[in-house]
Formats: structure tokens, C-alpha cells, sequence
């Protein structure tokens, strides 16, 4: 997932540079989403992997 953020980045800022601004804002968006997404999913994996189990 952080794989796809970082190319809608980069994607995003190439198009920013060419000049097409409507391009670069949803390739923007969609990166920041997967990062997000990234992110919740990872905090998600820490807390149920640091999970005791009493026994």
C-alpha cells in the first residue's frame, strides 16, 4: 500500500510539472488516501501483534 502512495506521488508530481493540473490533484488524492489507508492498517497490525494473551 505504501508502494501505491508513493507512485501516485510521484505520478502526481510529474503531471504537475507537464501542466496538468486536474491530473495531478486526483493522482494527489488518491495517494493520500492509500497513505492513510497505509497507515491505519499498520497501526492496526502493531496493536494486534503486541497483544498478550493471558493464559
Amino acid at each position: 500500500m505504501l508502494r501505491a502512495a508513493i507512485v501516485f506521488f510521484v505520478l502526481a508530481l510529474g503531471a504537475a510539472i507537464l501542466g496538468f493540473g486536474g491530473i495531478a490533484s486526483d493522482a494527489a488524492w488518491i495517494g493520500k488516501v492509500a497513505f492513510v489507508v497505509f497507515l491505519i492498517g499498520a497501526l492496526v497490525s502493531f496493536v494486534m501483534g503486541r497483544r498478550v494473551v493471558a493464559a
